[in-house]
């Protein structure tokens, strides 16, 4: 994925004219996804489609953008998101909307007004789009990024956190990446955490000089983000703060106990990260985190938590919920890292190559009907040579190639090529599609 500068100029030439023209280029940090890309994209999401289908969970998709409110009410006023990060602008209606930051928020609003939980005591659903945040571009962050957003509605239970886990430690697995680590916390609830927050809030007060201006206003409106800044001397402020599990209720401390038994349980490696605080309001009990250390400052591949207090910041009843994000890129980033070279695409499909124009309208009705098979199947379309057909056919990577020309039309026949061993023979025209719909199609058949 490439992004260059806002503009570039090129030359129009004719007889009479001469004549420069600008050409708007693409908005820095929402890079284009070009053909030679997209099927390592397509092939992360049917992975993730799998997966998500074998554990119950069914897709929603939501509106790109939101009122406004949803967000600041859901997210929290204090956070960078809504501070900072949103693209919010005024219809010509006079209604404030704003591009999805994140899925959650929009999740539980469909939620909520289709009335989902009247179906079942829990709904499974899952979100695949981009989502908006204005931030500087660098490694890893872009304006328009992509998740994969999963969240379990309606049960409080332990063993939903751990199977919630388990999922994403499993879809993580079934991509491919290695080194992954799995960091875990509890940040509590509206029952203990109020205590850990005054404790955090006297204790960065009486550090205040060493804390740059952004966790200055942090301490003001949302102090347990000063644990995720990334500016050096606040994270020394933050590596000797006072941690969370001095403060956990009992309830909050069995449930804890009882996900990390759990994920024991089916041998799922974890650290405990008293650190790990996540960065909106709405969570409360178990928030994680799966780093990839490879891919630097920008290393968390996916994430997310328990957030029992959402539901009823957006206007509705208490609802326990759990869910997670990954974020599409930093897994392609993670997968492209840990590859020596990219795996190229396997030989599929049939190119059917002509000889003279009077074979083009067999040609391409046998491709239409391939196609109609199930076939990849394609026909040369700018009358080039039959070596530059077939050199064409072999850059696409087609696995059979068929030829047609005058002679083999004057026969009722074609020639029919495996790209792969060279092998070619002929046969009647009227059996090359039954012919090529049992061949194997793959490289390694």
């Amino acid at each position: 994925m490439r992004n260059a500068g806002r503009h570039s100029t090129f030359e129009i030439r004719d007889s009479k004219l001469l004549e420069v023209v600008q050409l708007i280029k693409g908005v820095r940090g929402a890079p284009d996804i070009l053909p030679e890309e997209s099927g390592r994209w397509q092939g992360l999401e049917a992975v993730a489609r799998d997966v998500l289908d074998r554990y119950g969970y069914a897709e929603i998709r939501t509106p790109a953008f939101e009122r406004t409110e949803l967000f600041v009410r859901g997210i929290g006023e204090g956070t960078d998101i809504v501070e900072k990060e949103m693209y919010t602008f005024e219809d010509r209606g006079g209604e404030s909307l704003t591009l999805r930051p994140e899925a959650t928020a929009s999740l539980m609003r469909a939620y909520m007004e289709h009335s989902l939980g009247a179906k079942s005591s829990l709904v499974k659903l899952y979100l695949i789009g981009p989502m908006f945040r204005h931030e500087r571009p660098q490694s890893g962050r872009f304006r328009q990024f992509h998740q994969i957003d999963v969240e379990a509605v309606g049960s409080p239970g332990p063993a939903v956190d751990a199977e919630v886990i388990a999922l994403l430690h499993h879809l993580l697995g079934v991509w491919g990446l290695t080194g992954i680590r799995l960091d875990l916390n509890s940040i509590g609830d509206p029952v203990c955490r109020p205590a850990y927050r005054q404790a955090f809030v006297t204790y960065a007060e009486a550090h205040r000089n060493a804390l740059c201006p952004d966790c200055h206003v942090r301490l003001a409106k949302n102090p347990l983000r000063i644990l995720d800044c990334k500016v050096p001397t606040c994270q020394e402020v933050a590596a000797e703060a006072p941690t969370i599990s001095a403060y956990l209720c009992e309830p909050c401390r069995e449930h804890f106990a009882t996900v990390r038994s759990l994920l024991d349980c089916l041998k799922i490696e974890h650290r405990v990260n008293e650190r790990l605080v996540r960065g909106l309001d709405y969570y409360t009990r178990t928030t994680f985190e799966f780093l990839n250390p490879v891919l630097g400052a920008q290393n968390a591949v996916a994430g997310g938590g328990r957030y029992d207090g959402l539901v009823q910041e957006i206007g509705g009843p208490p609802t326990p919920a759990i869910g997670f994000a990954i974020g599409a890129e930093r897994i392609l980033a993670s997968l492209e890292a840990q590859e020596a070279a990219p795996e190229a695409p396997a030989y599929t499909g049939v190119y059917v190559a002509t000889v003279g124009a009077e074979a083009f309208p067999a040609a391409l009705d046998l491709v239409q009907g391939l196609r109609k098979r199930g076939l990849r199947a394609a026909v040369d379309l700018e009358a080039r040579s039959l070596k530059g057909q077939m050199r064409q056919a072999n850059k696409d990577r087609y696995r059979y190639s068929v030829i047609l020309g005058s002679d083999e039309l004057a026969r009722g026949q074609a020639t029919l090529k495996d790209m792969l061993s060279g092998e070619q023979h002929a046969l009647p025209l009227g059996e090359v599609a039954d012919r090529l719909t049992r061949l194997p199609d793959r490289e390694n058949a």
